[in-house]
């Protein structure tokens, strides 16, 4: 495309291309899903589920469909036709007068014929599915649709290569507007300021705001327009409600009720964040090869959470009229695990609490590794420094035992518990020797320490390394030979926040303490860490509960709620108990 005997720049600049285009989408994606879950600016209130989730995570087809039919065509032209200057003022102009004409108005009426029964039905329905928009959502049409789109967006593409004025300057241009204004319609937040409008009254025909086309996915039969509403004023399509939703969703801004803080994971683990790749956070974390092509972004993260430390908002779910979030704690399992990071880890847990008491939150919860002994005594030293807090702090520890003894069988009447001696581990010995269960040990420190914090009779905690019993409750630092000496048909049940490496095959492994959503808990489209779809931590359950329920205390330092009282409650509300599919069928 440059010079007779030059290098063609088609060849050259048509992947770079494509790859912007994604990465141009995959900004907005992640922009419309944080302003979402901040609540601010948010058009439609309602939940985002897993459904939609997989029905739009193929969105980057239509960007390699089109680089298909680019190079289809490159190949079919004249290479002269197609040698293209870099830079064409003229030829810009003319892509946009031409986009203004031409193809705003045959896209309106093509629009409003999409929207009659016979088409609907057969195509257009597909992407009305998506009542609440993403910038995604744009893109997800049946295949005939696309190309339809393509046809009548390339019509300043064809028209400015014939007449001799089409430049790489006046495509690049062209087909990022497209994106962005695509983007801008569904993403479910406003940000167009109303002073723009003032300044210059006339922009409201020529440009539309994302409140404006939310309205076409909820009424359906007005404001068909594509980018400019200039038509749907002409032809008295436009919905009356435009100007007043966009003023009421700028106004909008929530605080949440309950928060779970958390923290990344793996250094992979920020792929699986609502915020970053859909079709990642929608499924239980597992290894996935390709990840590791993208070393270099992997690598600037992993330097950033040495830096900063603020926390962030990823997620925002609605429950019984309560406000739920997710926060972020940017920090890695990692880091949580070197003595020298733990004052800043600790620093940005408090930070954390502090800003929810300012935003009015009502329970705060501690997940994974914000909550070690080590780190903060499991939460106390925040109500230590503040005592006055009205935020309430939770750790879960209640629920996460009550939620482990209902996963031991029924007629269990010994069981083996190893691994670090945690704060759940403690309750859960307490309760199992009320309940008559023997208690057995591997490691004699083990035993010496349970025996002298549990004031158990002889016989209630027992010392055995015979690696006899079937079922093992299991914490961080249950080792490989511990586990490959398991007899066959041993169930696993982990107390910890992470669970154990599974090497047995001929063995049953239980998640992490947690439970089942119920259908009413909104806006769920994705999993948490390794756990199911619609299954939640105990330890993030628990501050939920504890809101819903108003108690008036903390749940953190050595101090526990009562374990049955929070398992009733938490039935209540509709959670349910949840076994993994291999220990089913052992009962």
């Amino acid at each position: 495309m440059f010079g007779e005997e030059g290098t063609d720049l088609f060849y050259i600049l048509v992947f770079p291309f494509l790859l912007w285009r994604m990465l141009h989408n995959q900004i907005w994606i992640s922009l419309s899903r944080y302003q979402t879950a901040k609540g601010k600016g948010t058009i439609v209130d309602k939940g985002l589920e897993f459904e939609q989730v997989d029905r739009e995570r193929d969105w980057d087809d239509q960007i390699i469909f089109n680089g298909i039919l680019f190079y289809i065509v490159r190949c079919v032209l004249p290479k002269a036709q197609t040698d293209l200057p870099i830079w064409r003022g003229n030829g810009l102009v003319i892509t946009m007068l031409l986009h203004a004409g031409p193809v705003e108005y045959l896209y309106y009426w093509l629009h409003r014929a999409l929207h009659h029964h016979f088409l609907y039905s057969r195509y257009h329905s597909h992407h009305h599915s998506s009542i609440v928009t993403e910038p995604i959502t744009s893109v997800t049409h049946p295949f005939a649709e696309h190309i339809t789109y393509f046809m009548l967006f390339a019509i300043p593409m064809v028209a400015t290569l014939l007449i001799g004025t089409a430049s790489i300057s006046s495509y690049f241009v062209y087909i990022t507007y497209i994106d962005f204004m695509n983007n801008l319609g569904h993403c479910n937040f406003e940000f167009i300021p109303n002073w723009i409008f003032s300044l210059f009254p006339p922009l409201k025909y020529l440009m539309y705001t994302p409140s404006y086309h939310s309205l076409h996915h909820t009424q359906f039969r007005t404001n068909y327009s594509l980018f400019m509403p200039i038509y749907d004023y002409i032809y008295g399509t436009m919905d009356k409600s435009s100007d007043t939703l966009h003023e009421s969703s700028l106004r909008k801004e929530e605080s949440p009720d309950v928060v779970h803080l958390t923290h990344l994971t793996t250094t992979k683990s920020i792929y699986r964040l609502p915020l970053a790749f859909a079709s990642l956070a929608s499924n239980p974390h597992t290894s996935t090869w390709y990840l590791w092509l993208l070393w270099p972004v992997t690598l600037w993260s992993l330097m950033l959470t040495w830096i900063f430390g603020r926390s962030f908002v990823i997620e925002r779910q609605r429950f019984d009229k309560h406000r739920l979030q997710t926060w972020v704690i940017p920090k890695y399992s990692l880091q949580y695990l070197l003595s020298w990071q733990n004052e800043a880890i600790s620093r940005a847990i408090g930070d954390a609490i502090l800003e929810a008491e300012q935003m009015g939150v009502k329970v705060i919860s501690l997940g994974l590794f914000n909550q070690g002994e080590g780190l903060n005594n499991y939460g106390g030293i925040y109500i230590q420094r503040n005592p006055r807090l009205k935020v309430k702090v939770v750790d879960g520890s209640s629920l996460a035992v009550a939620v482990i003894l209902n996963s031991i069988p029924k007629g269990t009447t010994q069981v083996l518990l190893t691994g670090n001696l945690t704060k759940v581990a403690y309750a859960l010995a307490f309760s199992l020797c009320q309940r008559d269960i023997q208690l057995v040990t591997l490691q004699q420190a083990e035993y010496l320490k349970l025996t002298k914090s549990l004031n158990a009779t002889e016989g209630k905690v027992v010392h055995d390394s015979s690696y006899a019993q079937k079922i093992w409750l299991v914490g961080d630092g249950l080792s490989k030979k511990e586990q490959l000496s398991a007899p066959k048909g041993t169930i696993f049940v982990p107390f910890s926040q992470f669970p154990p490496k599974q090497l047995r095959r001929d063995c049953f492994y239980h998640y992490t303490p947690a439970m089942k959503i119920p259908k009413s808990l909104e806006n769920v489209y994705s999993c948490e860490n390794w756990l199911p779809r619609r299954v939640m931590s105990a330890w993030r359950i628990a501050g939920i509960v504890h809101a819903l329920e108003g108690w008036n205390e903390h749940e953190c330092g050595y101090t526990m709620s009562s374990i049955d009282k929070v398992w009733q409650a938490t039935l209540r509300h509709g959670f349910q108990p949840l076994i993994s599919k291999e220990a089913a069928k052992i009962d």
